[in-house]
């Protein structure tokens, strides 16, 4: 839930399938290399548990097959998804593509989709496509970085995902999501070994992210590039007591903490949350808003919603909170009923 909401702005349960961030921005900004995917999506698995409530928010909704992620899973295979199959010529690969083609007019949307739906699937697949002859292609292959570059990054699948996204900026690509990937109980979903799991994967994301900043720094990107590392919730760095309810596959909590693999069982925490936001129109070293230090923990000054900050975002690629599309005869607006303000005060040119 608090996943759908971060990467879309809107709360489910909807009668609308809400469109994620990256959509609305490749809808209404368009690509910025013609042969580059408008929305990348890098790190994310579907198998590893709850995959349909990740796909639901893995997607462009309401906008059309058109705008959805390309999605890349393994960063350092992301050459596998822009070139034929192994063994595949190119002129066989372009045939099979041509019978595909003729096989959507069997399909659930060719019969019953409207000819929106129709049009934007088999734009999806013709800008997919393109990408396979377009030089454009080389920005996924993650051997040619050179191996000081590589092993920078190199910390874990999110650190391959970062690099790969520095390499995709310097290609064109508009919008790109990085994530640690959300499997339950495992990474950054941590129900026991709290202290312990939390150094460990700080450790895989805090030298990638760094690099980052440094590179497109470097290559003069930085100041057109908005980076935003957030996540969707907080946990308490405090211990909670026993739970009346245990959460599934926990560890038992005993009455008297007598082993590091009790400390850290920490649950949602949500009355408060911070992100960082590096270059793109972003002031350099302002912090905004204060956290009350003791529970519940919540913004006691220049308080941040989800809505707000995706406000602030459209706002630094000058989309309007209220930009929107008709659905049903109805306006459907990029930030919850069209209410998002940005927050102006984090920005150098408001």
């Amino acid at each position: 839930r608090h996943q759908y909401h971060w990467h879309t702005g809107y709360e489910p349960p909807l009668t609308v399938a809400a469109p994620h961030i990256g959509a609305w921005i490749a809808k209404f900004k368009g690509p910025k290399n013609p042969a580059m995917p408008s929305f990348i999506d890098i790190g994310q698995g579907f198998s590893g548990g709850e995959s349909e409530e990740l796909k639901a928010f893995h997607t462009a909704g309401c906008l059309g097959s058109e705008y959805g992620p390309f999605i890349i899973t393994e960063p350092s295979q992301a050459i596998d998804a822009v070139r034929p199959p192994a063994g595949m010529s190119k002129k066989r690969f372009r045939q099979r593509y041509a019978a595909y083609k003729k096989m959507l007019q069997a399909s659930p949307i060719a019969r019953f989709g409207s000819d929106y739906q129709k049009q934007s699937l088999l734009r999806s697949l013709d800008n997919a496509y393109k990408l396979l002859d377009s030089p454009a292609a080389k920005a996924f292959d993650l051997a040619l970085e050179n191996k000081k570059s590589y092993d920078a990054y190199n910390t874990s699948r999110f650190g391959r995902g970062c690099l790969l996204a520095k390499r995709l900026t310097e290609a064109g690509a508009r919008f790109i999501e990085v994530t640690t990937e959300y499997i339950p109980f495992k990474g950054f979903d941590t129900h026991e070994n709290g202290h312990t799991r939390m150094a460990a994967m700080k450790k895989q994301i805090d030298r990638p992210i760094a690099q980052l900043v440094r590179d497109l720094e470097k290559s003069k990107l930085l100041d057109r590039t908005l980076i935003v590392l957030a996540s969707e919730f907080s946990r308490d760095m405090m211990i909670e007591g026993k739970s009346t309810k245990p959460v599934r596959n926990q560890v038992r909590q005993p009455d008297i903490i007598n082993d590091k693999k009790f400390y850290g069982m920490h649950r949602h925490f949500t009355a408060a949350g911070s992100c960082l936001i590096f270059g793109g129109g972003a002031k350099k070293g302002h912090l905004h808003g204060i956290t009350a230090d003791q529970r519940p923990c919540t913004t006691i000054k220049d308080p941040v919603s989800v809505t707000d900050l995706h406000a602030t975002i459209f706002h630094t690629l000058s989309i309007p909170p209220n930009a929107n599309i008709k659905i049903e005869e109805r306006p459907f607006y990029v930030t919850k009923d069209a209410t998002g303000k940005p927050i102006k005060k984090i920005l150098t040119h408001a």
